[in-house]
C-alpha cells in the first residue's frame, strides 16, 4: 500500500517563498526539532514503501503546494528511495542529537528525468531534482552580520532551531561537476555539485564525502571549525519552475 506523505511536524520544515519576509531570506533552511532525533542515521528502506523511521517528511506550513513523493519502490534489483517531483515541494529529513558528528558522508544515487528548467543560480529556476543535504549547528557569531540579522528575526517567529548552515550536494544538468553555488535566496545553504551536465542519466553513481573538507571548502570564510550536525536531509523539488524529475537515492550512511 503506497502511504501518503506525512504534514509538515517539528521534526522539520522548509522556511520558503511562501513564508514571511524575513524566511523568505532563508529559504531553503530547515527547521529541526531535536526531540525526535536518532542516536545514528537509520536507513531509509524499511519494510514497507515508506521511507523507514526516522526520516520524516517535512514541508512548509500549511503548505498548499503540492508534496514531493519519497516512496520505497522496486529498481533494478532491488529498492531505493524514488524521488519524483512534479510542480512540488518537500523534504525528508532525519534529525540528530545535540553534538553529533561525522567523518565521512556515502551514498549511491541515480537521476532518471532531469529538471531541465533548474538553475540553481537564480530563484526562479531554484529546484533541484535530487540533493542530500548536511544541517550544521554553525554559531551565530560567525554569521556575517546583515544574514546574522535576519537569522535571528526568522529564529523569533519560531520556537525551533534554524540552521546557520547546510550544505548540499546536488546532482544538476546545468552546472559541471565540482561547481560550489550559493543558494540563490541565502548564503546559509551552500551547494556543492557532484554530478554534473556530464554524468549519464540512469546510471547508479557511488559517492563518499569527508564531511569537515566539505563543510571548511563552502563556509571557511566564516570558520575553521566544523560544527555539530543537526540532521541529514534527502530532496527534490520543483515548486519554482513547475516542471518534472525523478531521482533514486539508496545505500545513504554517515560514519
Amino acid at each position: 500500500m503506497t502511504h501518503e506523505p506525512r504534514p509538515a511536524t517539528p521534526v522539520g520544515r522548509m522556511v520558503g517563498a511562501t513564508a514571511c519576509t524575513t524566511a523568505c531570506a532563508l529559504a531553503g533552511a530547515l527547521l529541526i526539532s531535536l526531540s525526535a532525533a536518532a542516536a545514528t542515521l537509520g536507513p531509509l528502506v524499511g519494510e514497507g514503501d515508506a521511507p523507514a523511521p526516522p526520516w520524516l517528511f517535512a514541508g512548509l506550513p500549511q503548505q498548499s503546494l503540492p508534496r514531493t513523493q519519497y516512496r520505497i519502490a522496486p529498481v533494478d534489483a532491488g529498492r531505493a528511495l524514488r524521488i519524483e517531483a512534479n510542480g512540488s515541494y518537500g523534504n525528508l529529513v532525519h534529525a540528530m542529537p545535540a553534538g553529533s558528528s561525522g567523518r565521512r558522508l556515502a551514498w549511491r544515487w541515480r537521476l532518471d528525468q532531469p529538471n531541465a528548467l533548474a538553475d540553481l543560480r537564480r530563484k526562479p529556476g531554484d529546484d533541484s531534482a535530487v540533493k542530500v543535504c548536511l544541517l550544521f549547528d554553525h554559531a551565530l557569531s560567525a554569521v556575517p552580520f546583515i544574514e546574522r540579522q535576519l537569522l535571528r528575526l526568522a529564529r523569533s517567529s519560531t520556537p525551533e532551531p534554524l540552521p546557520a548552515a547546510t550544505v548540499c550536494y546536488v546532482w544538476d544538468v546545468r552546472l559541471a561537476g565540482g561547481d560550489a553555488v550559493d543558494n540563490a535566496y541565502s548564503r546559509r545553504v551552500r551547494y556543492l555539485v557532484l554530478r554534473g551536465a556530464e554524468a549519464p542519466l540512469r546510471q547508479w553513481a557511488t559517492e563518499q564525502r569527508d564531511v569537515a573538507a566539505d563543510f571548511l571548502r563552502l563556509f571557511g570564510d566564516e570558520t575553521t571549525v566544523v560544527p555539530p550536525l543537526l540532521a541529514v536531509a534527502v530532496a527534490g523539488d520543483a515548486d519554482n519552475t513547475k516542471a518534472r524529475s525523478l531521482a533514486w537515492v539508496d545505500a545513504l550512511t554517515l560514519d
